[in-house]
């Protein structure tokens, strides 16, 4: 089998506005209570009857940033699956980097410019 997707996220210019916006919209329950003001979605209360869901985020942006939606893929090795993905004509973002303990990000544009996450950690 594969890396699995784990995570998605959005992002855009105030996170707080699209936290409420996709609460509101999904029903979803979102924790924002955290230092980055981070909204979290745990997978366990926002699945489908059948258990069927992923875990999530929606937060600000940096400064200037017009956001994004994408999925983070878990991975063993951030900095090499960034590089293999350059290597495949993708282009770093950022990372790695670690965003809490015991937590490692990246992010990478396909060669169509898509958004790509990758986690290590979970």
């Amino acid at each position: 089998m594969g890396q699995p997707v784990v995570h998605f996220e959005i992002t855009g210019k105030d996170g707080a506005k699209l936290q409420s916006y996709f609460a509101d919209l999904f029903g979803w329950e979102i924790d924002a209570n955290n230092p980055m003001g981070y909204g979290v979605i745990q997978r366990e209360g926002n699945t489908s009857p059948a258990g069927i869901g992923i875990g999530g985020g929606i937060a600000t942006g940096p400064q200037g940033y017009p956001g994004h939606v994408t999925f983070y893929v878990e991975v063993p090795d951030v900095e090499a699956s960034l590089s293999k993905a350059e290597q495949m004509g993708g282009k770093r973002m950022m990372g790695p980097e670690k965003v809490m303990e015991g937590i490692e990000i990246g992010l990478f544009t396909d060669p169509e410019g898509h958004v790509i996450g990758l986690i290590k950690g979970q």
